[in-house]
Formats: structure tokens, C-alpha cells, sequence
């Protein structure tokens, strides 16, 4: 590989991370840190970041725009698939019955996965309709603001 393709590379991973932690999501960089996320109570969203288009174009921007509702996780995460790879391989541990898939939202009560949305419900599918799948698991599983 090129030195400008590195480069180039390296700064699409610092905007991508940028896209969540300036909308309020953690970073979860290591498996420590995913397990002592995890055991927080309360509910918490949690977003397996990548660098693909499909991330970019809709799941970055529906993670930051379906945390603007009535009901909300209490705790925001993002691992980054591709970079930090034994926190991501972490978190999708407790992603139980649901294949690896990024980018993908699990969705958590106590440390428990309540819901996923996976890759193929959001790639080639519209931003308002992530948000909506979001919104519909943070009705169910989230209290109120």
C-alpha cells in the first residue's frame, strides 16, 4: 500500500470515529473497556462502527439522529470493526445468536442484548427507516427523557 492511501485511510477513521463521539457516543477501544461498559444498568446503544459506505452514508448518520427522541438508551457505545478488533470481537460476544456484522446496532438492558439491527437492515435501506427500527427498540426497551 501507498503512503497516500495510508494517509488517506487514517483520516477516514479519525472522521468516522469523530461522527459518533461528537454525537455522545464512548468509545469502547478495549475488551476491558466493553466488559466494564456492559455492566452498567440501564440500557445502552451500542454501534459496531466501520469504515464501508453503507456506515457512512446511513448508520453514523442514524445513530446520531435517533438518539433525538422521547425515549433514548441511557449509555451511547461505538466499537470500530476493522480497528479495534479485540474490543469489537468482545462486545459481539455478548451479541449472542447474531452473526458479525458491521455496521450493526445491538441494543442492551443490564448488560443483556435486547435487540439487534444488523447489516442487512441497513445496507440499501433509507436513514429514516434505521432511525425507525432504532426508535421502535428504544418504545420498547427505553424510558422516557
Amino acid at each position: 500500500m501507498s503512503l497516500d492511501f495510508n494517509i488517506m485511510m487514517n483520516d477516514v477513521v479519525r472522521q468516522a470515529r469523530l461522527d459518533l463521539t461528537e454525537a455522545g457516543y464512548e468509545e469502547l477501544k478495549t475488551p476491558e473497556e466493553v466488559d466494564n461498559a456492559f455492566k452498567q444498568k440501564g440500557t445502552a446503544l451500542v454501534m459496531i462502527n466501520s469504515v464501508c459506505g453503507c456506515a457512512g452514508g446511513i448508520a453514523r448518520p442514524a445513530a446520531k439522529h435517533a438518539i433525538h427522541y422521547d425515549k433514548r438508551p441511557d449509555h451511547l457505545y461505538t466499537v470500530f470493526a476493522g480497528q479495534d478488533r479485540e474490543a469489537t470481537e468482545r462486545a459481539r460476544s455478548y451479541f449472542t445468536d447474531y452473526p458479525p456484522s458491521s455496521p450493526s446496532f445491538a441494543l442492551l438492558k443490564d448488560g443483556k442484548l435486547c435487540g439487534m439491527v444488523e447489516r442487512h437492515e441497513i445496507e440499501g435501506h433509507e436513514i429514516m427507516s434505521v432511525i425507525e427500527k432504532l426508535q421502535n427498540l428504544f418504545d420498547e426497551h427505553c424510558e422516557e427523557v
